[in-house]
């Protein structure tokens, strides 16, 4: 069980005041005001470290232990306290990814971090027309559907599927290892990545992802769709993109649009 850090509450950063999100008349709910004090407190225990009880906390901060429990379970969604057993413990940093084209693996590899997959879905499928469209082929050519979850240090932190014409690449099934890079392995066909289009946007995950990716169906989730082409301007892939909002970020680099 974990004590309280000894001392007063650490005032907030200036980025923290930010998003203090105290409304113009200067109130805000009792169970926001203990957010950011719980929240001061995770900075000073650091990443992994448990967290006081909810009791513990009440007493500190002269609440109840449901204002307190309301307090952690937004922490809970946005990644600050994470479970532990049947213990709760600081959250780890965010996955920072960037939006360039760099495949999964690449990007969580320069963090530190051991990426990995996990194959839920390799299969032979008709196109459907949004699809085709997508890939620039016709209604009903084939495709290759390759689904597979995406894992960090060995957490389940989101999922993948990944659509590609089974007529461009047809020996696919037979020499892509889903464990490994598929952005590697077509760059060692002789494919060559010059742009993508990607739309990002949040949702729910449906109760198929729930169960595969093992999170909360209250969980807010990043969903990013993505057609990638190559330098003739051919698109390669379609890509469906579902990360844990708990888990990830992701940043990009701006230019002025010259246009």
């Amino acid at each position: 069980m974990s004590s309280l850090p000894a001392g007063p509450v650490p005032s907030p950063t200036p980025l923290a005041a930010v998003r203090a999100g105290v409304p113009e008349h200067g109130e805000s709910p009792k169970y926001f005001q203990i957010k950011q004090k719980i929240d001061a407190v995770l900075d000073e225990l650091g990443p992994g470290a448990p967290l006081p009880t909810e009791r513990q906390f009440a007493e500190r901060f002269g609440v109840s232990r449901m204002t307190v429990r309301q307090a952690i379970r937004e922490l809970r969604l946005e990644g600050r306290v994470q479970r532990s057993g049947r213990s709760s413990v600081a959250g780890q940093p965010k996955l920072v990814q960037s939006l360039t084209l760099a495949s999964y693996t690449e990007g969580v590899r320069r963090q530190g971090r051991l990426p990995g997959r996990q194959l839920i879905t390799f299969e032979r499928l008709a196109a459907g027309s949004a699809l085709a469209a997508g890939l620039r082929i016709e209604a009903g050519a084939p495709v290759f559907h390759l689904e597979r979850l995406l894992l960090a240090d060995e957490e389940r932190v989101g999922l993948e599927s990944t659509y590609l014409s089974a007529t461009r690449f047809p020996s696919l099934m037979d020499e892509f290892d889903p464990a490994t890079s598929l952005y590697a392995h077509l760059r060692a066909s002789g494919v060559v990545f010059a742009d993508a289009d990607e739309r990002i946007e949040t949702v729910l995950a449906s109760p198929r992802e729930v169960q595969l990716i093992g999170t909360s169906p209250a969980l807010p989730m990043l969903l990013l769709n993505r057609v990638t082409r190559d330098r003739r301007g051919r698109p390669v892939e379609c890509v469906r993109s579902l990360y844990r909002g708990d888990r990830f970020s992701f940043t990009a680099h701006l230019t002025p649009d010259e246009a």
